[in-house]
């Protein structure tokens, strides 16, 4: 299924201010929150997931038609990357040591900045080489 590459790109940057707030905040309800999130995502498709709800009905109809799309298995791969390191995160931030939580957050903030910021998905690209190594 194709998605419009407009909406990881969405979702990334949602997933930005989440993260960045989870930081300020050390808040792991916060990340277990973002964990549940890309966990939708990991399993029905960044399509399906909340995020991709928001873009599909609020976002796209107002800004139009996709200019282009792609693969929805690579962005649903990233989503599962950043399910591992939120649920590490949460670990880190509910039963230590706390600079787990931080840096697992933080992990997980970077590559949602290179999405939201540059179009340049970590998860995706990790998805691409797995795929040219395994076949």
């Amino acid at each position: 299924m194709d998605i419009d590459v407009r909406g990881p790109r969405f979702g990334a940057a949602l997933t930005t201010a989440v993260l960045a707030a989870v930081l300020i905040t050390g808040s792991g309800v916060l990340l277990a929150v973002q964990a549940a999130l890309f966990a939708v995502g990991a399993a029905a498709g960044v399509q399906r997931s909340p995020y991709g709800w928001v873009f599909r009905t609020l976002i796209r109809p107002r800004i139009g038609p996709p200019p282009a799309t792609e693969d929805a298995a690579p962005p649903r791969f990233a989503q599962a990357v950043g399910l591992a390191f939120a649920v590490v995160g949460v670990v880190g931030y509910l039963a230590g040591p706390q600079w787990l939580g931080m840096a697992a957050t933080g992990c997980a903030l970077a590559a949602a900045f290179l999405n939201a910021a540059f179009a340049y998905c970590l998860g995706c690209e990790m998805y691409l080489a797995l795929r040219r190594t395994l076949t």
